[in-house]
């Protein structure tokens, strides 16, 4: 069994009423989260960030600004049958707050590239929290006061 963590970046994307984009994931129909993804060796957070959003939602700088970046790492377990050999035992994630510089990102999910999402939606932050897996339901908590703090 692995006794590592992965360690990774995540994004809590705002929109211009406060509400979050929220990526639908592609194996759980109407499983709602947050993008994230893992660092490349050597990689620092801030780079990981912008390679990742562009890879998973095809958002840039342009589309986006960095408004916060949450102080401490966030992590959480996953249960026993979603370890593996290149997650590990769980996620510690870096996580960053951006605004969305517009009410109609220009989001592009690359299914053959990056299968992870089917579809995005503008949620309150709450919802989200709400509906997501159990295992990361406390970083969740975490991201929501985060974004609260914002105001």
């Amino acid at each position: 069994m692995p006794v590592t963590f992965r360690c990774g970046v995540g994004m809590v994307i705002v929109g211009p009423t406060g509400e979050v984009l929220a990526f639908e994931r592609s194996d759980q129909a109407g499983a709602f989260q947050m993008p994230q993804g893992g660092m490349a060796d050597g990689e620092e957070p801030l780079d990981a960030l912008w390679r990742e959003l562009g890879e998973e939602t095809g958002l840039t700088e342009a589309d986006v600004a960095v408004v916060a970046e949450v102080p401490e790492w966030l992590g959480y377990e996953l249960p026993p049958g979603a370890r593996s050999a290149k997650v590990g035992r769980g996620q510690v994630h870096k996580w960053f707050i951006l605004r969305a510089k517009r009410p109609d990102p220009p989001v592009v999910l690359d299914r053959e590239r990056t299968p992870e999402f089917r579809s995005w939606r503008w949620l309150p932050m709450a919802d989200v929290v709400a509906q997501v897996a159990p295992f990361r339901r406390a970083v969740y908590r975490r991201l929501d006061d985060a974004v609260s703090a914002l105001d």
